[in-house]
């Protein structure tokens, strides 16, 4: 009776002993807990509002801008400009870097003349709007204090700063006017040194007008297209414009079963020897200065 009490005891602690050094192999509560993985924020995001729609941010939510006198997509915000309105930079952008609905090949970056690096979005160099603050009310000076988060207050700031949207079809450019003989001309078509505020497309390109047309009836363009590569239309029913224009003057006519957007009533184009190259608008002399104007906010109704 005591040999069988010996052996069921040691079967017993053999058996113990195995189910503690399984607890041990298994880990156990003392296993350490893998440290987290860091999510990464996205440095440029889209943000919304209810009255500008889709734009640009940070990824603190700063509200990015673009600047009307940046047509050939340089940065033209240059001395005391720049205190006021920021550059924006990301280094060595990627997609992953960027929130849905933004696509990579839209950004670019540039030198300013000031040797800041400066991020590009379609063409546009992006800014932050940081407005003087009051001083002090004893004399000192107020201070550039940057826009808080979810703020769009820089928008149409001078008639020349735009929220930096991703879907506009209708941009505001503040240029000197050179036509194809390489004069500089005024807004009245006159020689001479001024700039001119008109519209482009989304990525700068200039738009014109001609001034044979009627009310929302294009006198140029022919049935087979065949001189459509001199004055493209502008082909588009999309109306995502900068805030200080009025939506309800941009409408949309049929041509020869291509849609042109018009804007008063007179239909847009664009001019085929500008080549697609941003800033340019060499359509305003040719075939003479005043044949094919550029677009501008107060453009009378067309007849």
């Amino acid at each position: 009776m005591k040999l069988r009490q010996i052996k069921f005891a040691a079967i017993t602690l053999a058996i113990t002993s195995i189910f503690i050094s399984c607890s041990s192999d298994n880990g156990g509560d003392t296993t350490p807990t893998p440290p987290e993985v860091p999510v990464t924020k996205t440095e440029i995001n889209l943000s919304t509002s209810a009255t500008l729609g889709s734009y640009l941010s940070d990824k603190n939510g700063r509200s990015l801008y673009f600047f009307a006198t940046d047509a050939n997509g340089q940065s033209s915000c240059t001395g005391g400009c720049e205190a006021f309105w920021p550059v924006f930079f990301v280094d060595n952008l990627t997609t992953d870097k960027l929130g849905t609905g933004l696509t990579l090949a839209d950004f670019a970056s540039i030198t300013t003349t000031s040797g800041k690096k400066q991020l590009t979005y379609k063409g546009w160099p992006l800014y932050y709007y940081a407005p003087m603050s009051a001083g002090d009310g004893y004399g000192g000076a107020g201070v550039n204090t940057p826009e808080a988060a979810g703020k769009t207050s820089g928008d149409g700031v001078d008639g020349t700063w735009f929220i930096a949207k991703p879907d506009y079809s209708i941009m505001i450019v503040r240029s000197q006017l050179v036509g194809h003989d390489g004069k500089n001309y005024k807004s009245d078509y006159t020689v001479g040194v001024g700039t001119t505020t008109y519209f482009t497309d989304a990525k700068g390109l200039t738009l014109y007008t001609f001034k044979n047309d009627n009310f929302k009836k294009n006198n140029f363009t022919k049935e087979d297209f065949s001189n459509n590569a001199v004055w493209p239309i502008y082909e588009t029913d999309k109306i995502v414009i900068p805030s200080t224009l009025d939506k309800s003057k941009f409408s949309s006519i049929t041509v020869f079963g291509k849609v042109q957007l018009t804007y008063n009533g007179w239909p847009l184009y664009y001019f085929g020897q500008d080549a697609g190259v941003r800033g340019a608008n060499k359509g305003i002399s040719f075939p003479s200065p005043g044949i094919w104007p550029v677009p501008v906010k107060d453009i009378p109704l067309t007849i």
